[in-house]
């Protein structure tokens, strides 16, 4: 018994007014073993579109109604449609190569056409249709896969934490001094890891498009104060002083104050963890039509190499406290959602400066 493997067949929507030009393409694709729908109206073209995406669209330029350089436009602008190729087709030498890409097209030719150089056309844009379509589809698997991972691995390191708490606790013996800095210590490393892997979680959604944010109006001098308060017991444990310049006005941004809060404890934090000795000032200006939010530590600081990549995806710093290199990465995901920017000043043996620029709510 042998089986058979069905082979997909590309779908090619061609659209022209004209009928005699709609067979001339027909007869020209149909030894391809394209499966080819022929439209000669543009409007019932669109909804076939939106109902059912092609692989690829021939598109005539003129045409009533809806012109090709239209319709190109509202297949590009309709979010919910998977990435089309667009083959421009026009007999006319006044139509524009430019205002047909500037549309959204990927390539154009004129008529009459040599068959040959139309079967490679579409070939090209074929192949590109499926290079992406392979790509969204990794892109998929590996944001899938990520979720599944990070919700599997949470489980049993939230369970373990909670049996290592109730040993802690003297529920099952008695917990010499020793076995209490030992349990601390795992306690502490799942924790770490259970950050890590949240963390991870929320890279791949900022990386796949799916995060929400939940924007409402907020006093950032408010949150920062709240997060400095929080870290201040770490800098107290070190000796470090934790000092806060809030400014004299209220800055109110639109944003998600759980993803801030998560970018000043990251950065707050980091700015504690490396510095061993001195202090961390925060300071707080308002240089419209944005706040400033710097935080200095006077830590061993960052080479130049390092400052190039510290933003980047998985690329931690060579200090030996370096953690997996996705917090500050998240960060910069999480500043650019909110249209601002972050970036870091630094001089070996001098600290650091990250500065954190985000755009004021508008008060009308």
């Amino acid at each position: 018994m042998s089986l058979t493997k069905t082979v997909k067949k590309d779908k090619i929507l061609v659209v022209d007014d004209i009928f005699d030009n709609l067979l001339i393409l027909e007869a020209v694709l149909q030894d391809k073993d394209y499966e080819l729908s022929l439209v000669e109206d543009s409007k019932i073209a669109l909804n076939m579109v939106e109902q059912s995406p092609p692989d690829l669209i021939l598109l005539d330029v003129m045409m009533p109604g809806i012109d090709g350089y239209e319709f190109t436009r509202r297949i590009r602008q309709n979010q919910a449609l998977p990435f089309i190729p667009i083959l421009l087709i026009t007999a006319h030498y006044e139509s524009s190569v430019v205002q047909g890409l500037d549309a959204g097209a990927d390539d154009f030719i004129r008529k009459p056409f040599d068959p040959d150089e139309l079967h490679a056309r579409v070939r090209s844009l074929l192949r590109l249709k499926h290079s992406i379509d392979e790509r969204d589809q990794m892109a998929n698997l590996r944001a899938d896969f990520v979720s599944r991972f990070t919700h599997d691995l949470r489980i049993p390191l939230v369970a373990s934490n909670r049996i290592l708490k109730l040993l802690l606790e003297g529920r099952f013996c008695d917990v010499s001094p020793q076995l209490q800095e030992i349990i601390n210590t795992m306690i502490g490393s799942n924790q770490d890891l259970l950050e890590m892997v949240n963390t991870l979680l929320e890279v791949y959604r900022h990386e796949a498009g799916c995060k929400t944010l939940k924007i409402a109006p907020c006093n950032i001098q408010e949150l920062v104060s709240e997060v400095a308060q929080e870290l201040t017991p770490l800098a107290e444990e070190k000796g470090l002083a934790v000092n806060i310049d809030r400014g004299e006005s209220i800055s109110t941004v639109m944003g998600d104050r759980v993803e801030l809060r998560r970018v000043l404890t990251n950065i707050i934090g980091n700015a504690i963890k490396f510095t061993d000795k001195g202090s961390v000032n925060i300071h707080c200006d308002v240089n419209l039509p944005e706040v400033i939010i710097s935080i200095q530590d006077t830590g061993p600081g960052i080479s130049k190499q390092d400052q190039a990549i510290l933003f980047e995806r998985f690329r931690q710093g060579k200090h030996q406290r370096s953690g997996s290199g996705l917090g500050l990465y998240l960060s910069r995901c999480i500043i650019e959602a909110h249209q601002g920017t972050i970036d870091v000043i630094s001089e070996p043996g001098q600290g650091s400066t990250f500065t954190i620029r985000l755009p004021l709510a508008d008060e009308n």
